[in-house]
């Protein structure tokens, strides 16, 4: 096992954005969305425990690389049974920021299921996927479906 050697790469503007998402019993998002969770404001939580992850990345991932992260986002929209997660993660690098959104995604998701297990033990999270990316040799990617 190598870490991927990135010393003669450009360094340029990368972007990703990774989706998610979390679903649980309508009463607990009624409550989410009254602020009736015993644990705290839960998307404050989350947005808060998504962007250290991002942060962190390098350190969870063995074979990742640590980058400079200039911005990381986490927005949230609610329905009637689940949240979805969207991060963007941006940086100057000589490699992508993917991981990073991953991370984020990932762990804001666990956050809302810590803080809502108590009410639903169900919840089930799904559908982390990278939706757009930008930067780097390889140019852009847009998901399609």
């Amino acid at each position: 096992m190598n870490m991927i050697d990135v010393g003669g790469k450009d360094v340029t503007l990368r972007e990703a954005i990774v989706e998610g998402m979390i679903i649980l019993k309508p009463e607990v998002l009624k409550a989410i969305k009254r602020g009736d969770i015993p644990k705290g404001n839960v998307l404050e939580a989350a947005k808060l425990a998504g962007i250290l992850a991002a942060k962190k990345t390098s350190g969870l991932l063995p074979l990742c690389h640590p980058i400079r992260i200039d911005y990381a986002g986490i927005e949230f929209s609610l329905a009637k049974d689940r949240v979805r997660i969207k991060t963007t993660v941006r940086g100057i690098a000589k490699t992508g920021v993917e991981m990073e959104a991953f991370t984020a995604t990932a762990v804001a998701a666990l956050t809302i299921y810590d803080m809502c297990k108590a009410l639903d033990r169900e919840a089930e999270i799904s559908m982390i996927r990278l939706i757009k990316k930008t930067g780097g040799k390889s140019g852009a990617y847009f998901r399609k479906r």
